[in-house]
This record gives structure tokens, C-alpha cells and sequence, in this order.
């Protein structure tokens, strides 16, 4: 029976019994051993023709299995594992029992067969993060924690109308490839946006993320906008708007990023970076293109993880994430320094690390399409993610001007958790055949040619000659105490000011207005009195005698018509 059981509902047992578990080492084993179960029987376990319920008048399909939901599925459980490692020394029962929902959720997403059941995950995975933010406990994680759970349950509801629609039009609710070319697609499609972060629809990440809980941010990276990609993947492949959406998503969190005082934030913002890479995968839609998608969220999530829990350690011995208040810490953290240098090498593409391997599949892919401009613009976007995450994160934080700050070292299961994932991204850029290997499509690539390690050096080299002239230059944006507002200076300022314009404006002239009323309404009335007024002109020129002769008058009329 465990071996047929829907996959997230590993997770969700798991994460009820975890409730009644003494917390401590044993709650924490159990909570980190729920995934690995979880991935043996994903490995193991047979689902032919899927795990079909009946309900109403639909076929709900819990466990569609094919090659690329078991990519997703695969990373998603190993990310549940070391994210769970990471937070092995959390003493509450909240954060664990959710940590677990949102992973079973993320992964019965990606295992669904039909969209009523992505629809149920999907906004599972919604409720059930925010409250990884919320677990702070600080009055900015709330506000942060409401605007991210309204952004994606209007996820939700848009994908709802969209299924609602599209089985209006097509009378099936199966999850297979779209075309967008109706209503109904299309909101589909802006619902994956929503939850992917597409450019004005991406604040809510930025804003959440760093300020989620130290292990909850770890949680985060790995699941939310991953499982938006391989919607996307997985029903808008070859849609060509993806790919200027994905360039502008590589391009424009770089400068973001390069101002940015906290180092959470800044990767926040190369979690944009680099997912634009995965979306233009998806635009250009060819089998080496998809590979690189599914290949880049896989050792994504792993480096970007790496890099979240290095941060996150600094955070749990200092107390601050902010550059402008670390630095010298390689004395005390050598370690964490270290993992903090696998995953910066990891996102820039160095050569013999997972980056590597998977971003050059979609360069290629494009490439090969003969997208010269968006293979360009991928170029100098991997020089930005190098400058902001790859150089800027570990320099400011270890090896920067002396703080005069002394932490100790990160905890051992931090350190377990980061080494385990610093080995899986040395391992991946070593023996890249062996991710190729379960990739969705059958494609022959090799990443290490002369050619290909050339052109990379090449760039990594002139990015860091760039940034140490810069750096001797002192021309570097300076690392100081700032509120970096991006497009919320829309809807946080400008849209505001506006209002506050308008509110104004509608006063003043309701305030005109009612002069006017008011002036106009006194000569009206006066104008009334002076005519039938005690003294008006028609109470002394109309005698009584006159008035019943008028009525008279008006009563023979009256009469005459009905008569005749």
C-alpha cells in the first residue's frame, strides 16, 4: 500500500504525527526522515495509470508520473531533506508540521494529472508557507507574511476561473500542453506569472522571503517559485512571449541586487535571476531546452539553498543580514565561509560546479534556435548574478572591512546541512551525466568543450577584474542602511500620491460645488418668495375673487376634455 500511496501524503502523515512527537532530537529525526521515506518510494513505487479518483462528474488524477514530474519530485524531496537538517535544532511544533504540509503540497502539485487537483495544492502550498513567515514573530513579518498570502491566494483564485473556463471551452480538466490563445488559457497562464514572479508581479518575493525565519527562508527558496516553472514547463512549452519575459526576469533583479543592503534580500533577487533562465527554457521549448529548465531548478535549488543557509547562519550567530554590518567573519566562520564560496562558485557557472552544467544547456538550447539577442542578454546576466551573488554576498559577509564581530562557528547540523549540499553541487559539476541521466527527454550534450570552459572563464574572469577595479576604485554601490522599494514604489508611493492628488482635488471641488449649491439654491428661493412671498409681486396683485376665477377657469377645462 505504501508503495501506491500519493506521494504527498507522505508528508502529511508524516507531518501529523510529528504534532505528537516530544519535541527535541526525536521530533527532529522523524521530520528529516519523512522525505528520505518519501523519495525511496518515489524511486520504488508503482503508479500505472496514475492514482485516479471519481468525484462528481471529473476523473481526478493524484499521481501522474512521468519523467518530468519525477526531475521535480526527486529535488523537492531531497530539498525537504536538508532543509529539514538545517532546522534540526528548532524546539517548537509549528514550523516543523508546516515545513512538511508545504513540501506535500509542492510535491502533489507536481505529481497531479488534472487542474482542479494542481488548483487544490496550489493554493495548499500558499497557506501553508505563509506561516513560515509569520513564525518570526515580528509585526514586519506579519504585514510581509498578509501581502504574500493575498498575492498567492489571487493565484489561486485566477487559476480557478482559468480551469473553470477552460472546461467550459474543452470539457476536460486534464494538465497537459496549452495553447495561448483564449481566455481561459491565459489566465491560466498569468496565475503560473503570479507564483513564478514574472516582472511586476515579482515584489511579493523580495518582500516574503527575507522575511520569513531563518530555516524558513531555506524552505522557501526551494518549493513556491520551482513549482511555477514546472507548471509552466509542463503546460506552456514553446510559448515564445516566455521567452523576453525570461530575459527581462535575468536582467533587471541585477541592479536591484547590486544597491541591496540585506544579503537575504540580494538573494532574493538572483532567485529572479535565475529563474529567468529557467523560463526562457521553457519559451524556446525545444527537448535541449527543456532539459536545461528541469536541470538549472534542480541544481538551483540546491545552490541557492546553500547560499540561503550560509546567510542563514551568519543571521543565527549575529543577529543581522545586512553587508553594511558584517564583514571579517571568515576568522570565526571558516567553515560556513567555505560552503558560503561552493554556493557562490555554484550560481556564477564556475566550471566543476552545478551551474555550470545546467545553465549552459539553455544557452544553448537558445542558441541553437538562433535567439543571438537573448543568448547575449543571458551572457551579461550571468556576469550580474556573479557580481551580486557569486562575488558580493561572500565578500561583504566574510571577507570585507572587520565588523569586529567574533560569532562562533554555525551549529553542527547547519554545518551537515551545508556540507551535504556544497558535496551534491561539486558532485553534479563533476559527473553532469549523471543529472542528464533522468532528465525528461533522451539528449546528448557535453558541457565541458574547450570552447564552452574558454568563453566561461573568459567572462568569470573579466566580472571579477571588473569588480576588484571597481572595488579599488571605490565605485562600488556603497553597502548602507536602505529601503530598496523596486516596483512596490508603484503602489507604495506613486499610486498613492496620486490618490492623495485626487482626494484633494475631489475635495475642493466639492467644497466649490456646495458654494455653488448652496448660492444658487438662496437666489432660487428668494426668487420664490419675492414672487409669493407675504410681499410677493403674486399675493398682492391676485385678489381672492381672481384665484377661484382661475380655478374655475381651469375646472371647465378639465370638464371639456372629458366630455368630449
Amino acid at each position: 500500500m505504501l508503495a501506491t500511496m500519493p506521494l504527498p501524503f507522505y508528508f502529511f502523515i508524516g507531518g501529523l504525527v510529528s504534532i505528537f512527537l516530544p519535541r527535541g532530537v526525536i521530533k527532529s529525526s522523524f521530520v528529516c526522515l519523512v522525505p528520505v521515506i518519501a523519495l525511496l518510494a518515489l524511486l520504488n513505487g508503482t503508479w500505472d495509470g496514475g492514482f485516479i479518483v471519481q468525484f462528481l462528474d471529473l476523473e481526478l488524477n493524484f499521481m501522474r508520473v512521468d519523467k518530468l514530474s519525477i526531475v521535480f519530485g526527486i529535488i523537492f524531496c531531497i530539498a525537504a531533506f536538508l532543509g529539514n537538517v538545517f532546522a534540526f535544532h528548532l524546539r517548537e511544533s509549528t514550523q516543523p508540521f508546516i515545513a512538511l504540509v508545504y513540501a506535500g503540497a509542492a510535491i502533489g502539485a507536481v505529481f497531479a494529472g488534472d487542474l482542479i487537483t494542481l488548483f487544490v495544492y496550489w493554493e495548499l502550498t500558499a497557506i501553508s508557507s505563509v506561516f513560515l513567515i509569520w513564525a518570526r514573530k515580528t509585526e514586519g513579518a506579519y504585514h510581509s507574511g498578509m501581502r504574500y498570502l493575498i498575492i498567492q491566494v489571487l493565484s489561486g483564485v485566477v487559476l480557478l476561473f482559468g480551469v473553470a473556463l477552460f472546461y467550459f471551452e474543452t470539457g476536460s480538466i486534464s494538465f497537459v500542453k496549452m495553447e495561448l490563445n483564449s481566455l481561459a488559457t491565459a489566465l491560466i497562464f498569468i496565475a503560473f506569472g503570479i507564483k513564478c514572479a514574472f516582472p511586476f508581479l515579482h515584489n511579493w518575493l523580495q518582500d516574503s522571503y527575507p522575511s520569513a525565519t531563518i530555516t524558513g527562508t531555506v524552505i522557501l527558496s526551494a518549493f513556491t517559485t520551482k513549482l511555477a516553472v514546472y507548471a509552466l514547463a509542463r503546460g506552456f512549452p514553446g510559448t515564445e512571449v516566455l521567452i523576453y519575459i525570461g530575459a527581462a526576469m535575468t536582467i533587471f533583479p541585477i541592479f536591484f541586487a547590486e544597491v541591496e543592503n540585506d544579503l537575504r534580500k540580494v538573494l532574493a533577487y538572483s532567485l529572479n535571476n535565475q529563474l529567468g533562465f529557467m523560463v526562457v527554457g521553457v519559451g524556446v521549448g525545444t527537448e535541449l531546452a527543456l532539459n536545461g529548465t528541469a536541470a538549472h531548478a534542480f541544481s538551483h535549488i540546491l545552490y541557492k539553498a546553500l547560499l540561503f543557509m550560509s546567510v542563514g547562519a551568519v543571521l543565527f550567530r549575529t543577529g543581522t543580514s545586512r553587508a553594511s554590518e558584517l564583514g571579517g567573519l571568515y576568522r570565526t566562520m571558516p567553515l560556513t565561509a567555505t560552503f558560503c564560496l561552493i554556493g557562490a562558485a555554484s550560481i556564477s557557472a564556475f566550471p566543476l560546479f552545478s551551474g555550470f552544467v545546467s545553465k549552459s544547456l539553455i544557452m544553448s538550447g537558445a542558441g541553437k534556435e538562433h535567439y543571438e539577442i537573448i543568448w547575449l542578454i543571458l551572457v551579461f546576466a550571468s556576469a550580474g548574478v556573479l557580481s551580486h551573488s557569486g562575488i558580493k554576498v561572500p565578500y561583504f559577509t566574510f571577507f570585507h572591512h572587520d565588523s569586529g564581530k567574533r560569532p562562533q562557528e554555525a551549529p553542527t547540523h547547519m554545518l551537515l546541512a551545508m556540507g551535504l549540499t556544497a558535496i551534491l553541487c561539486i558532485y553534479i559539476g563533476i559527473f553532469p551525466n549523471n543529472l542528464y541521466a533522468i532528465m525528461p527527454f533522451q539528449v546528448k550534450y557535453e558541457p565541458y568543450t574547450f570552447e564552452h570552459i574558454l568563453t566561461q572563464l573568459q567572462l568569470l574572469c573579466f566580472a571579477i577584474l571588473a569588480f576588484y577595479i571597481l572595488s579599488k576604485l571605490k565605485q562600488l554601490p556603497s553597502e548602507t542602511r536602505s529601503i530598496n522599494l523596486d516596483f512596490d514604489w508603484t503602489y507604495r508611493v506613486f499610486l498613492p500620491s496620486i490618490i492623495g492628488k485626487l482626494l484633494i482635488f475631489l475635495e475642493s471641488a466639492e467644497q466649490k460645488g456646495l458654494m455653488f449649491f448652496n448660492k444658487s439654491s438662496r437666489l432660487f428661493l428668494n426668487k420664490v418668495y419675492n414672487l409669493s412671498g407675504p410681499e410677493g409681486v403674486m399675493t398682492r396683485i391676485l385678489t381672492s375673487g381672481t384665484m377661484v376665477l382661475f380655478i374655475a377657469i381651469v375646472l371647465l377645462i378639465v370638464l371639456g376634455i372629458i366630455l368630449f
